[in-house]
């Protein structure tokens, strides 16, 4: 399926949207949820799977349906055609704090792994898939890298990383040892494997859990300071940690109500 050439702009700078530029007869692809804003003119449209495989009849938007569920998103996809005369623009935005990362697939082979949580948007004709690893390590204990996320194509992919962005080109037999959760997309050509911390103290006390992964060149990564696992997880416990405290419970005053200071006069 042929790709829509999209012009794009990226605004903001911790909490980022991207601004995508139609010409008449163009559509871009978006996951559910992220759309921010749509020009009059543009039409929307949920469909079944990711609207690269609609030619194929039932079975291949069954296909692609399911691709989608196995990765942990919707079996729908959003579609934002351009009905109108003249260019029109759509923008989504990030869900979080971090960085919106514009991927040109023609650029870096065709073909991108990612995390399953990071995909934004997309040019129309661009494939979402699913990438199994096939090493039973990063299954078994892989975690967050074990079912990712494949986009096929050579239009404008977007992506979104927590926090801020490391981009880097790992050289032939070159390795990174990352956190699971850190990791948002690298190349193919890229050997992702899970290794085991090394020490059992320093996997119980150490904070960093009993594995991480491992990223070999040559091909290109992509890497995040701020997973939303991690920062999900910070929440819960400042939560836990201030809990029962009523309305004053996340005060200076602490779990000291402010009848208990004036008394109970009033």
């Amino acid at each position: 399926m042929a790709m829509d050439v999209v012009d794009y702009e990226i605004f903001g700078n911790e909490m980022q949207y991207v601004e995508v530029e139609l010409d008449p007869g163009e559509a871009a692809i978006g996951e559910a949820g992220v759309m921010m804003y749509m020009q009059d003119g543009i039409q929307m449209d949920t469909i079944f799977g990711d609207g690269s495989a609609q030619q194929g009849g039932f079975f291949g938007k069954l296909m692609g349906a399911g691709k989608r569920l196995l990765t942990g998103e919707s079996l729908f996809t959003t579609v934002y055609h351009n009905e109108g005369s003249g260019k029109r623009r759509v923008a989504f935005a990030a869900p979080y704090p971090g960085k919106i990362v514009p991927v040109d697939l023609s650029t870096v082979g065709g073909t991108l792994i990612c995390q399953k949580d990071s995909f934004l948007a997309a040019a129309k004709g661009v494939s979402l898939g699913i990438a199994f690893q096939k090493k039973i390590g990063v299954g078994l204990f892989g975690g967050e890298g074990f079912i990712m996320q494949k986009l096929d194509g050579d239009g404008m992919a977007f992506i979104h990383a927590g926090g801020t962005l490391m981009e880097k080109t790992l050289a032939p037999g070159e390795t990174l040892r990352v956190d699971t959760g850190c990791v948002v997309a690298f190349q193919p050509s890229v050997d992702f494997d899970i290794q085991y911390a090394g020490k059992i103290k320093t996997a119980l006390f150490g904070g960093e859990g009993l594995f991480f992964a491992t990223l070999s060149g040559p091909g290109k990564v992509w890497l995040q300071s701020l997973p939303l696992s991690r920062m999900a997880d910070r929440i819960v416990m400042a939560s836990r940690a201030a809990g029962g405290g009523g309305k004053e419970g996340g005060s200076v005053l602490g779990g000291i109500g402010l009848g208990s200071l004036l008394g109970d006069d009033e």
